[in-house]
């Protein structure tokens, strides 16, 4: 079996013109990227082994973004991948340099995002020895990454580089590392060789994609009969470009809406029927709605617990369905009584003639007056700006329609909660992994990715500091993020759940911060500081206002809580409500 999957066919004597002989692993490697890929933008850092391929796109016609660190190449291609749909592409060398792209594989593969990391590896003869800059990185990376190979023959190297990018984007997308010793990269291949993929790997590109028209049959049937619906809506809608048919599903079926983390945009929040986002800090209404529902509908969602809660008492009323092209993925959390195995787009394309409208009188009058009594809000109750009362600023000027992304902790939660989220691939942010650090280097790879857009990056003082050596990057390439620091001087999440639960024993969670507006001066960004609550209006303008890259810190309430807030171990409707209340 081993060796029936790395033999290299030869390719077909008819061939005229050599594709891939002659020519050094470097060559073949840049080649296919451009002109069988399409690749227009890499993300990475050189380094010894390698330099072969470094030294081949030396004139590359990609745009090369050369970061300050390779978790910012990881994070900048996750991010160029979530805004466009194209798989994100970073080269970085061995040892450290491959070692540093761990947690963005972690972060992509939690979020079903297809990055592609082509890494250097020392010599094939020196792999296993000890040499300088060696690490098992196929073996490190195995458990964060959808697949990944170390290429040991110059002549795999065309059918790897082919199997890399259908696995990253097929199926459920996910992360790819190739590893590329520097011999391979360096040799010339002495004949042609196929570069199609094997069986066992082309057959993802289309399995799962149709959903079996049963199982469509059978959740239409369950929709129409419940009383209290619920569609529940997970990032793989917006990955299969399911937001337009979920919408007409909902208005046919008169159903309301809520959505993930990472499915923030899948439904337009200014529609009466958005719920808003569901879980730990989500909406009142949404989660009341979930556990008092009699038909969850749940669509590219993997039922995350920090979106369940106690899953003992979660949706207790509740027949499932779950659309979902990931079979691994059904019944994985929760039990479903339907599943419908398939994408999410042409499984409710399928769906859709089936559905009937339903009036639900009652059931719309319970979710309207949830929403009235439960809005998201907050108290103006102190000298410094609230941090919620910055997005809503945000949110106004720009009329909601700027991409939003963010690191992770409280300000990853009141942009979600208080910014309204109307179209796909608008919010980039971590979801699964929680990785601290991530909005300013994934804000590049978005801004890159849509050049024309606004792109804010919402972030918090303690993830910003994590990956701010990016600043370089993005002054260096006058890229025009607009960067946004709700600065409290804190760890702020884990300050809350000290006061919370911890009885404000405030260990190691207080920071001293550097004055953030100098620290971009001194890179060559643009920087505001915003003391003053009266100001955040003009300063929020003046950051819209800029052509190129800014920075504003704005110095926000330190004691200032997300909420409502599912506590550890609680069902959705056992919230703490806070102001709400």
């Amino acid at each position: 079996m081993a060796t029936a999957q790395t033999s290299v066919p030869s390719a077909p004597a008819t061939d005229s013109k050599p594709k891939y002989k002659g020519k050094t692993g470097a060559k073949i490697f840049h080649e296919m990227l451009i002109q069988q890929h399409g690749v227009e933008v890499m993300f990475g850092y050189p380094g010894g082994a390698i330099l072969p391929v470094f030294d081949e796109l030396y004139k590359t016609p990609a745009k090369f973004i050369l970061n300050r660190h390779e978790q910012g190449s990881g994070h900048c291609a996750d991010g160029y991948a979530r805004a466009t749909g194209k798989p994100g592409i970073c080269v970085v060398t061995s040892g450290p340099g491959a070692t540093n792209t761990i947690t963005p594989l972690a972060t992509a593969q939690l979020d079903s995002v297809p990055i592609i990391v082509f890494s250097g590896q020392v010599a094939t003869k020196a792999i296993g020895n000890d040499a300088f800059q060696e690490a098992d990185v196929t073996g490190i990376s195995r458990p964060c990454t959808k697949w990944n190979y170390l290429v040991k023959d110059i002549h795999e190297l065309p059918r790897v580089i082919n199997e890399a990018f259908l696995i990253a984007t097929s199926g459920r997308p996910g992360p790819v590392l190739v590893d590329l010793p520097k011999d391979v990269t360096s040799g010339v291949l002495d004949r042609e060789v196929d570069d199609t993929p094997r069986p066992h790997i082309l057959k993802r590109k289309h399995t799962y994609l149709a959903a079996h028209a049963k199982q469509v049959a059978d959740a239409a049937e369950l929709i129409n009969r419940s009383e209290r619906p619920i569609l529940y809506v997970g990032g793989g809608a917006i990955i299969s470009g399911a937001s337009a048919v979920v919408r007409k599903l909902a208005d046919k079926g008169n159903i309301p809406c809520t959505t993930t983390l990472l499915g923030l945009g899948a439904f337009d929040e200014m529609d009466p029927k958005a719920l808003y986002m569901l879980g730990m800090h989500g909406s009142a209404t949404a989660n009341y709605s979930v556990q008092e529902s009699d038909c969850l509908i749940s669509i590219g969602a993997r039922f995350d617990d920090r979106v369940t809660g106690n899953l003992a008492t979660f949706a207790p009323k509740a027949k499932i369905i779950h659309i979902d092209i990931d079979p691994s993925s059904i019944s994985k959390t929760v039990d479903v009584d339907i599943p419908v195995v398939g994408d999410a787009r042409t499984s409710i394309e399928a769906m859709l003639p089936l559905i009937e409208h339903r009036d639900r009188n009652a059931w719309w009058a319970q979710i309207n007056a949830w929403k009235k009594k439960y809005p998201f809000h907050y108290l103006d109750d102190s000298k410094n700006s609230k941090p919620q009362f910055v997005i809503e600023e945000i949110n106004r000027q720009t009329n909601g329609e700027a991409t939003i992304t963010t690191g992770v902790g409280q300000h990853q939660m009141w942009a979600d909660q208080f910014y309204r989220w109307r179209t796909p691939r608008q919010m980039i942010t971590s979801g699964g992994l929680g990785t601290m650090g991530y909005g300013l280097p994934s804000a590049m790879g978005a801004q890159i990715g849509s050049p024309g857009k606004i792109v804010i990056d919402i972030d918090g003082d303690a993830s910003f500091l994590m990956t701010m050596c990016e600043l370089a990057t993005i002054a260096e390439y006058d890229i025009p993020v607009k960067i946004c620091i709700l600065n409290n001087d804190f760890q702020g999440m884990v300050k809350q759940w000290q006061d919370l639960f911890y009885d404000r024993r405030y260990s190691q969670t207080k920071m001293k911060n550097p004055n953030f507006s100098k620290l971009a001066e001194a890179f060559g960004i643009r920087g505001i500081r915003c003391d003053d609550k009266a100001e955040v209006p003009k300063v929020v303008g003046e950051m819209l206002a800029h052509k190129g890259p800014i920075l504003v810190d704005f110095y926000v309430e330190p004691n200032e809580h997300v909420y409502p807030m599912v506590p550890s171990g609680k069902g959705l409707h056992e919230m703490e409500l806070g102001t709400l209340a």
